[in-house]
């Protein structure tokens, strides 16, 4: 767990300017508005033949360091909200706008952890593609005003 590494990558989303169009830089996505990065990528699980218990290891892990940045940041801005991306999903699915990052994050994540900081929407969360694809730790800053 890298856990220093993963708030000093959430500081410097926050500090960056937001670009005009979406660009990609390693594991940071931006746009006009947002910025997203993977901060753990777990293996993939295409091996159907897979241990569940390296699952399940993968799972519980990804989650911990999850939840180690939640108490993090929760120490340093109070309790989260909680964001229910699968409203979110919903919305999308009617053809409802849903803004930058939470029409990314709720086609892979049930849930996320937010904080508004600074004019800034700060969330974390868990989520997996496709249950074949890794599991990762993202965390998310978007412009406060454009996230309900």
């Amino acid at each position: 767990m890298d856990l220093p590494g993963h708030v000093a990558t959430v500081d410097a989303l926050r500090a960056r300017p937001f670009p005009a169009r979406e660009e990609r830089s390693g594991a940071v996505e931006s746009g006009p508005g947002y910025h997203m990065a993977a901060l753990r990528i777990s293996e993939d699980f295409w091996d159907a033949d897979g241990d569940p218990a390296d699952r399940r290891q993968a799972e519980d892990d990804t989650e911990a360091e999850c939840q180690a940045l939640v108490e993090v940041f929760t120490e340093r801005w109070g309790a989260p909200e909680t964001v229910d991306l699968a409203a979110h999903l919903e919305r999308l699915v009617e053809g409802e706008p849903v803004p930058r990052p939470l029409s990314t994050l709720c086609n892979y994540a049930h849930v996320a952890w937010a904080w508004r900081v600074d004019g800034r929407w700060v969330g974390v969360c868990v989520g997996q593609w496709d249950r074949e694809l890794p599991l990762q730790l993202v965390a998310a800053v978007g412009d406060a005003a454009a996230v309900p």
